[in-house]
Formats: C-alpha cells, sequence, structure tokens
C-alpha cells in the first residue's frame, strides 16, 4: 500500500526568476467537462514552469491539452501528444495560430437537422437508447458527415465544439454506462443539469466553440500535435517533459480513457466504428478497453520507470495524485535512484468533479 503521508511543499530553488505575466492568455482556455483536465491548475503550474529554463516541451499525455497550451503561452515550442484521437482533435484545434471562425457557421451546417424522412443511420441503430435520445442520434448521424467534410482546421474546430456538446449532455460527461434514462427520471438530483442535458447540441457546440475561438492567439514558436504511446515518441527535441498519466488510486481503481470516451473517438473516427465495437458490452465500447498498461494497477510502476528513462536528461514534471499507486514517494524515489535531484510542488486540495476523495491532493515531481 503506497503511503498516505503528504509530501511538504518545497520551494525548488529553480534556475530562474522568471514570472508569468499579468493577464496570461491561460486564463482564456476555456471551461471544460473532461475528466482529470489540469484547467483548474494553471495558476500554480504557469508560476511553477515559468522559473524553469527550457525552450521545447512536451506534453505526453495532453487530454484536454490546458497545460500544452499554457506552454504556448509562456512562449516555448510545444508538443502536444495523446494517444486518443478525440483529444488530438481538441489539441490541434486550440493549439491552433489563426482563428477558423466556426462557432457563426454552425448554424447553416446543422440546417435542416434531424432529417424525419431520412434513414435510421448507424449512430442511431447502435447506441438506441443507450447515451442520448433518438433524435439526437439522428442529428449526430446527419451532422458527421459534414463537420469532417470541412477543410482544416475549421474541421478541428468543430469536431471540438461536438465532444465538448456530447460532454455536457452526458450524465457524470462520460461514456461508461448506458444510462440515458438517468435524463429522463423524474427525481431529486444531487448532481448534474437536466436544462443543460437537454440544450440542443447546436447551442452547446456554438457555445464551447465560441470559447475555444476567443482563446486562440498567434506566436512564432511551433506548437505539434502527436497521437502516439508516450513511449513513442522520440525524446531528443525537449528540453522538459510534462508527463500526466492515467490515475491509479490507492484501492487500485484505475481510470481507463479509451472505455471513458470510446464514444467520442468513434465520432473523431467514423470509419470502421462498427468493426472496432466490443458488442459484449451494453455501452458498446471500443477494442482495447482495459489493455492500456498505464491504466493498469500491476504495470502502472513499470511504466512510469520505463518513461523516465525514455526521457533521460530532459527535465521531468511528473503530475500524480498523492493518494495513487505508485505513491509519491515511490515516484520521487525512481527519480533519485536515476541521480536527479527532486523537489515536490503540493497544490493543495485540488479535487475532480463528481469525486469523492476529498483526501487527496495533486503534486508535481520536478526532476532535474
Amino acid at each position: 500500500m503506497p503511503s498516505r503521508r503528504r509530501p511538504a511543499s518545497i520551494a525548488p530553488p529553480y534556475v530562474s526568476e522568471k514570472r508569468p505575466s499579468e493577464g496570461s492568455y491561460w486564463s482564456r482556455f476555456p471551461q471544460t467537462r473532461y475528466l482529470g483536465s489540469k484547467r483548474k491548475l494553471l495558476p500554480i503550474l504557469a508560476e511553477t514552469l515559468a522559473r524553469l529554463e527550457f525552450d521545447t516541451a512536451l506534453d505526453a499525455f495532453c487530454g484536454t491539452a490546458s497545460v500544452a497550451y499554457l506552454f504556448k503561452c509562456l512562449g516555448k515550442n510545444v508538443v502536444a501528444n495523446d494517444a486518443l484521437v478525440s483529444n488530438a482533435i481538441g489539441a490541434r484545434a486550440l493549439l491552433a495560430h489563426e482563428r477558423p471562425a466556426v462557432s457563426g457557421r454552425l448554424p447553416e451546417l446543422c440546417r435542416g437537422l434531424p432529417d424525419p424522412t431520412a434513414e435510421a443511420g448507424f449512430i442511431e441503430t447502435t447506441f438506441h437508447d443507450i447515451f442520448y435520445e433518438a433524435q439526437e442520434n439522428r442529428f449526430l448521424d446527419q451532422l458527421l458527415p459534414r463537420l469532417h467534410a470541412l477543410p482544416a482546421p475549421g474541421r478541428d474546430m468543430a469536431l471540438y465544439g461536438l465532444f465538448q456538446a456530447c460532454l455536457a449532455k452526458r450524465p457524470y460527461n462520460l461514456f461508461h454506462r448506458a444510462n440515458v434514462k438517468m435524463r429522463r427520471a423524474d427525481v431529486r438530483r444531487s448532481f448534474g443539469n437536466k436544462k443543460t442535458w437537454d440544450t440542443p447540441f447546436l447551442d452547446l457546440m456554438t457555445r464551447a466553440c465560441e470559447e475555444a475561438e476567443s482563446a486562440i492567439f498567434k506566436t512564432d514558436k511551433q506548437c505539434i500535435v502527436t497521437c502516439k504511446d508516450a513511449l513513442d515518441i522520440d525524446p531528443t527535441p525537449f528540453d522538459l517533459v510534462y508527463l500526466d498519466p492515467p490515475y491509479v488510486s490507492s484501492k487500485g481503481a484505475a481510470v481507463d480513457y479509451l472505455d471513458y470516451y470510446h464514444f467520442l473517438e468513434g465520432l473523431a473516427r467514423p470509419e470502421g466504428w462498427a468493426e472496432r465495437i466490443l458488442t459484449r458490452y451494453k455501452h458498446k465500447p471500443l477494442r482495447g478497453r482495459g489493455q492500456n498498461p498505464w491504466s493498469d494497477p500491476s504495470q502502472i510502476t513499470a511504466q512510469l520507470e520505463l518513461a523516465i528513462d525514455h526521457f533521460a536528461g530532459r527535465i521531468l514534471v511528473i503530475s500524480y495524485r498523492s493518494d495513487g499507486i505508485p505513491s509519491i514517494f515511490d515516484i520521487e524515489a525512481m527519480l533519485k535512484r536515476r541521480g536527479r535531484r527532486v523537489w515536490a510542488v503540493d497544490t493543495g486540495r485540488y479535487t475532480y468533479a463528481l469525486s469523492r476523495n476529498r483526501s487527496s491532493c495533486e503534486i508535481l515531481l520536478i526532476g532535474l
């Protein structure tokens, strides 16, 4: 069992006295309902990262791309990487240098949808009574080809807006359960917002795209997005690597992002969607569910050690929960065994939406 003792916050002897400027663009990063987003931690991450000397950074598990966006705001060359295609699409949208102005085009793109006279499509037939109402599934079926037909970067922004709308309309903001009936139940609710669940896709997409477009700014630095396993990335170009792997709790409960967001992955890559579905499960997840070593309690420690070795010679910033497997002290020991100086930054009792864990906190381990 990992130790539950929390490390004290340590002010590391950073090699720079730089501070993030007032009114930095990172404060414009849009809101999201995606699990594990570091958006709320951007102020303390900005203070920490701004004092480190580096020019090129890798966000190896970028997720919502909030930290990659922060690197861009700090004037760094950045590569944002995630194994999920939907996250890579979102990262491309948010790290773009030019605003595609998609939000104003959405009413035209959605005009006439859903068409009640058309035949039922793949989503309507496959995901009936699982995530959305029948007319919403029909809308998604008919809108998706229009969005994928858009030229880049407008396509990325439009799909990003669709993904955010899909999250907003889901109880728990996840796709791990076939629970559309929770939206219909006439009960007193302790979570969620039925008004949001019942808001049309177009309205939610427009809001998400407007927020994202307002966050886009131009820089002379490179912002590149890749979609692969973190250990397949060539470490050579990077001065700093930020690692925020899936969290495994002290009880062995792991976060399987492919299972949680498989529906978004289908929307992101609809070709061959049917062939990738595991039909034995009611919520119709994709092949690969439960097979990610980063989400396996028995493999996560070895994966982290491999990552530390793979990115040897780079500044490492590892973000992990104080009560996770491996423990913060185990990760610290991994770094020290490899001759690194290590400092911990306690970000405080930051908790995730819908989480009942109010005792753990997010720790940043900096290995120089």
